[in-house]
């Protein structure tokens, strides 16, 4: 009887199955925005940052990235 009775409570209806894979969904919906939403915060700021008077100077300046110590280029 108790084997019966186990069996009955781990069914899943069609409408309570609908209702997790839409709540599992409508998180990853979330997710989804909240990444898209800091990516372009991320390249916004990027772009800020090129902009400036920083960057500029570093590049007209003409220094190598890759001289450095950890490549052996003393």
């Amino acid at each position: 009887m108790h084997k019966n009775l186990l069996s009955k409570a781990l069914i899943v209806t069609t409408t309570q199955l609908t209702m997790i894979l839409i709540a599992v969904a409508s998180i990853f919906l979330v997710f989804i925005l909240i990444a898209i939403i800091k990516m372009y915060k991320l390249k916004s700021e990027n772009k800020k940052l090129m902009q400036t008077n920083a960057y500029k100077d570093y590049e007209e300046s003409g220094e190598d990235l890759h001289s450095g110590h950890l490549y052996g280029d003393n």
